[in-house]
């Protein structure tokens, strides 16, 4: 490669990051806007929502084991008989296929990871959103037996005040 060209690349480069992601800031100059609070939604998300994705990266995963690995036993059969043949191409067929091999595995795994983590999300957050609730509703029961401002100052705390 020519410097040139390696100058061009770079500056082509730094061009086109002028544009590219920015992460905990605005553009300067007011280039875009934070959304005020009570503008933005909560972020929600139901059972089937999770139970969809879950399905996909189980069938996802099937697929892969059903119809990607039948490759690997002919490509190793295929690369054994060109060694034995004397050919240079085999030794580089089973490479291929071991590289073949590690990456679906990675991909397997992968698919499995996100379908076990679909099927337990759902579970873990209602059990969070419960503890949060109580742990809310244990502050409003302290701050009404403790905000002074519930009673005049120097009176007796109605909080406390025996129930009629």
């Amino acid at each position: 490669m020519a410097w040139d060209e390696w100058e061009q690349l770079k500056a082509d480069a730094a061009d086109r990051q002028s544009t590219g992601m920015r992460l905990n800031q605005l553009e300067p100059g007011g280039g875009g806007s934070a959304a005020l609070p009570g503008q933005t939604g909560d972020l929600k998300v139901n059972h089937s929502d999770l139970a969809k994705i879950g399905s996909q990266a189980h069938t996802l995963y099937d697929d892969l084991w059903n119809k990607a690995r039948v490759a690997i036993p002919s490509s190793d059969k295929a690369a054994g008989d060109l060694s034995g043949q004397g050919f240079a191409l085999g030794g580089g067929l089973k490479h291929v296929s071991n590289r073949w091999d590690e990456q679906l595995k990675s991909l397997m795994d992968a698919c499995a990871h996100i379908s076990n983590h679909m099927q337990v999300t759902k579970k873990v957050h209602a059990g969070d959103e419960h503890y949060i609730q109580r742990q809310v509703s244990s502050i409003d029961a302290l701050d009404a037996g403790f905000d002074e401002r519930v009673g005049e100052p120097g009176k007796k705390n109605p909080a406390y005040e025996p129930k009629k």
